[in-house]
């Protein structure tokens, strides 16, 4: 029996299949070794069922899938392929000549069908493709299948961020902007038929505005609260006591609150915080626990009641000061790790307006975390702030994409030309760790705070010590400076002499590198290939640009198979099993 991809419940064109590559090949690897199978988990809609069917694609495969209605009936599950008088002797001889056989939604198979596919793995004739959905209780017989390592299990993450935006601009057919990017990705918490409904409202009504000069859309405004967006915040909207809504209502208008405030109750918080409604940090600040909660109480709430919990404009100035001193006070203390500031996202999400100041301040912190593409967005916000023409002037040049109109970033938009003599000129004595960054330590070691993190950095290039560089890579990452790591092991690269912790040193820069969408500085674009035979190089430079293996075997006459195996050795010679990894290890051609 073969699927075909009107069987699979896919999301619809023109959805890609996207951010999945290296686990499809997993799949198909595991399918095709001759191995028993394995078990896939994750959260509801995360992508589960369309990777398992590009996966199958092609490959004689059964299909049987749970349902919650028929979880009282034996082999139910099984009805398409067994008759209905079947013992259980004879359902295993009837089933042990299927190869290969997937099975979704198992959370939902009756019990007897759950025995079945326990059974069959225990017997190894069939290959096993198990998908079963995260926070649902499952027949033991399922949970067995990993738990009694009879199957592997393939826990599967949401998609990133950045594979979020991918599937978004092929959604809509042009890219949009980062802070709407990110809004959309926090918001469906990586549900992709959440993510297709907010888009396909978002068309539907109109929402979606071009940003000038950039090729790029963006959204502005309240949440549409689509039939999707309800079932998903049913538990929320249900809350009957009128405490509790209250409560929710107060917080959807002013999160986070401090618990000691005086307008929150305790024990109406328990309550919320026991249904995993709200959430209470170390510092005692109450959220909403989820992205979505808050747009949608505020959409149902009428004028009046908004306008009675809604922020006085000396609230909202006050709660803005608090986040600002927040996040100063973490680049003051040099960590820039992810750090929540509600109260300024919300303004950039409402188009309420965001302070010029704190757009700036908001745009170099994301710069310092690598963060380039989102940092312009911020300082879009306000174009004619010098401070934000500066930031976008240095996400633009450490994107290799200068603009010569402004020379608030002169020294990088040099670098990005190819010209480091003139950019190491141009570095003032406030941007020492600049010089740094572009390998030339000496004329900043003593600029540069002694002790500090940046200051070991210019020492370990000066030393060219490796395994130094790659020690202060790791205490920049844990800092939130994912830039700065990556091109501190990319400089580690030629530094050591042993080729097994080069390798090393070049994966995790390529790692680090691909959190940092847009990112194309001196030590990033110094990541090329190496020990790669001729085909290989071929292929991988393929890979990188974004073919699929089927179109680089089309395009250079070779069949799948042989491509797979080309990118395997190189994989191995290379130190990585990611293919996203590949654009950061070779340098693609302008």
């Amino acid at each position: 029996m073969t699927i075909h991809e009107r069987d699979a419940r896919t999301l619809p064109l023109p959805w890609p299949f996207t951010g999945r590559d290296d686990e499809r090949e997993l799949l198909r690897r595991c399918l095709a070794g001759g191995r028993p199978g394995l078990v896939v988990t994750g959260g509801a809609g995360c992508g589960k069922t369309r990777l398992a069917a590009e996966a199958v694609r092609g490959t004689d495969c059964a299909r049987i899938s749970g349902t919650p209605g028929t979880r009282d009936i034996p082999y139910a599950a099984f009805a398409p392929l067994l008759p209905s008088t079947a013992s259980p002797h004879e359902a295993l001889r009837r089933l042990g000549g299927i190869r290969q056989l997937l099975v979704d939604d198992a959370q939902w198979l009756d019990d007897a069908s759950a025995a079945l596919v326990h059974q069959l793995a225990v017997h190894g004739t069939t290959r096993l493709l198990v998908l079963v959905t995260d926070g649902l209780p499952a027949p033991a017989a399922i949970t067995r299948l990993w738990s009694g390592d009879l199957l592997p299990r393939l826990a599967l993450a949401p998609l990133t961020a950045e594979d979020t935006a991918r599937l978004l601009t092929a959604g809509a057919g042009h890219a949009p902007e980062p802070l709407t990017a990110a809004r959309l990705h926090r918001l469906a918490g990586g549900d992709l038929r959440l993510l297709r409904d907010l888009l396909d409202a978002l068309t539907a009504q109109g929402r979606l505005t071009p940003v000038p000069d950039t090729g790029t859309w963006a959204w502005r405004g309240p949440l549409p609260v689509t039939a999707a967006v309800r079932e998903r915040v049913a538990p929320l909207l249900e809350r009957e006591g009128a405490e509790e809504r209250e409560t929710l209502d107060r917080l959807a208008f002013a999160e986070p609150l401090p618990v000691d405030a005086g307008t929150l109750d305790l024990r109406t918080l328990e309550h919320l915080e026991a249904a995993g409604l709200v959430d209470v940090d170390e510092q005692d600040a109450v959220r909403l626990a989820h992205p979505l909660h808050g747009p949608v109480l505020r959409a149902a709430a009428g004028r009046l009641r908004e306008r009675r919990l809604a922020r006085t404009p000396d609230e909202l100035a006050l709660a803005l000061k608090t986040e600002t001193a927040a996040l100063e006070r973490r680049i003051d203390t040099d960590d820039v790790t992810e750090l929540p500031a509600p109260v300024g996202e919300w303004l950039a999400a409402e188009g309420a307006g965001v302070p010029a100041a704190y757009a700036a301040l908001r745009a170099r912190f994301a710069r310092l975390r690598g963060e380039l593409r989102e940092a312009a967005a911020w300082a879009r916000l306000a174009p004619e702030d010098p401070e934000c023409r500066r930031e976008r002037a240095l996400a633009a040049a450490q994107s290799g994409d200068p603009d010569p109109a402004h020379d608030e970033a002169a020294a990088w938009s040099a670098a990005a030309r190819g010209d480091l003599g003139t950019a190491l000129d141009l570095i003032g004595p406030g941007d020492a760790y600049d010089a740094v960054r572009l390998g030339a330590p000496e004329r900043a070691l003593a600029l540069l705070a002694p002790g500090s993190v940046f200051a070991r950095h210019a020492d370990a290039l000066a030393r060219r010590d490796g395994a130094a560089l790659d020690r202060v890579a790791e205490e920049l990452a844990g800092r939130g400076f994912l830039l700065f790591a990556a091109e501190a092991h990319a400089q580690a690269v030629p530094a050591h002499r042993d080729p097994t912790a080069a390798r090393t040193s070049r994966t995790r820069a390529a790692a680090l590198a691909r959190r940092c969408p847009g990112a194309r500085t001196p030590a990033l674009t110094g990541l090329v290939l190496g020990e790669l035979t001729a085909r290989q190089r071929q292929i991988v430079t393929l890979a990188a640009a974004g073919l699929s293996n089927r179109q680089i075997a089309e395009r250079l006459t070779l069949s799948v198979r042989t491509v797979a195996n080309h990118l395997y050795g190189a994989y191995t010679r290379l130190g990585t099993g990611d293919r996203d990894a590949l654009p950061w290890l070779v340098e693609l051609p302008a």
